[in-house]
């Protein structure tokens, strides 16, 4: 799979350096009004380019967002698929493991949840917790009984190892997988818990959790940068989007993505001859009943 030509695509050799990209759009990016209306128009194409992917039923497309809280997830999500057939995309959040996940091994209950050919699937967070917030607190490991296991340098050697395996496989079998870390700064975030804290109505958005994490905030962003080195290759890209502008971060996402479906040359199912001639046969009885 060739991945767009984007100045957010991490680099497939280890090289990517969390202060090479910003958190904070590019100078001369259009008003908030203009991106919108530059977003409606790739929605429009997104759902065409669904259309042809459900239609051909060939491939599969999972995209994965992954960000500290606040940096807009949730709400990219929504306002990127806006325009999706709900009957081919389906969307998971994941959040802290069940017994029956734990039960198992650490990509068990995403792959259960993987997307079928001729659909898009989205991992709102995803297995890559697994090396970001369980690296921060690897005290979480406990639950996951791992026999004989050491937590050192070459325990999280092989979980890199295990994620660019799935992710190698998935490909192989026609699954495209685009991967977002949406590039919040700390201080966009904390003026972002203060607007939930401002407002009653976004009560329910804020936990004391969140400002206990952002203690931990120099740890998050070594996880990230080592992560991404580490999982970023042609056959799965991460692209570090600027996220303190959450219209330019949707409409470059949704970019990102309607590229992405183009280069795959999508195409309407072609019938045989036969076929024609049943289809004919059949009109002109559906015709003669008028």
């Amino acid at each position: 799979m060739k991945s767009p030509n984007s100045p957010y695509l991490v680099p497939f050799d280890g090289s990517f350096k969390l202060r090479d990209f910003s958190s904070k759009a590019p100078d001369d990016i259009p008003d908030k009004t203009v991106c919108e209306a530059l977003l409606a128009e790739k929605i429009v194409e997104l759902s065409e380019l669904q259309y042809k992917l459900f239609a051909q039923d060939e491939r599969s497309v999972l995209l994965i967002f992954q960000a500290m809280d606040s940096a807009g997830k949730d709400s990219t999500i929504r306002a990127v698929l806006s325009g999706l057939d709900p009957a081919g995309c389906q969307v998971f959040a994941f959040k802290q493991p069940s017994k029956e996940e734990l039960d198992h091994d650490f990509l068990w209950r995403s792959a259960c949840r993987l997307p079928e050919r001729g659909r898009i699937g989205v991992f709102n967070r995803s297995y890559y917790e697994e090396v970001l917030v369980v690296k921060v607190h690897p005290e979480f490991l406990r639950a996951q009984r791992l026999p004989g296991k050491k937590i050192n340098k070459e325990f999280w050697k092989h979980r890199y190892e295990s994620i660019r395996d799935h992710e190698k496989h998935l490909h192989r079998n026609g699954t495209v997988i685009l991967k977002f870390w949406l590039n919040v700064s700390k201080e966009e975030q904390r003026q972002r818990f203060l607007s939930r804290l401002n407002e009653p109505k976004k009560y329910w958005k804020f936990s004391d959790a969140d400002v206990q994490e952002r203690k931990r905030w120099d740890d998050y962003m070594k996880a990230y940068q080592k992560a991404l080195n580490e999982t970023s290759r042609e056959w799965a890209p991460w692209y570090a989007i600027p996220a303190d502008n959450k219209h330019f971060m949707r409409l470059t996402v949704a970019n990102i993505i309607v590229d992405t479906l183009k280069n795959l040359k999508l195409q309407f199912p072609t019938v045989s001859e036969d076929s024609k001639s049943d289809f004919a046969r059949c009109q002109t009885l559906l015709e003669n009943e008028g």
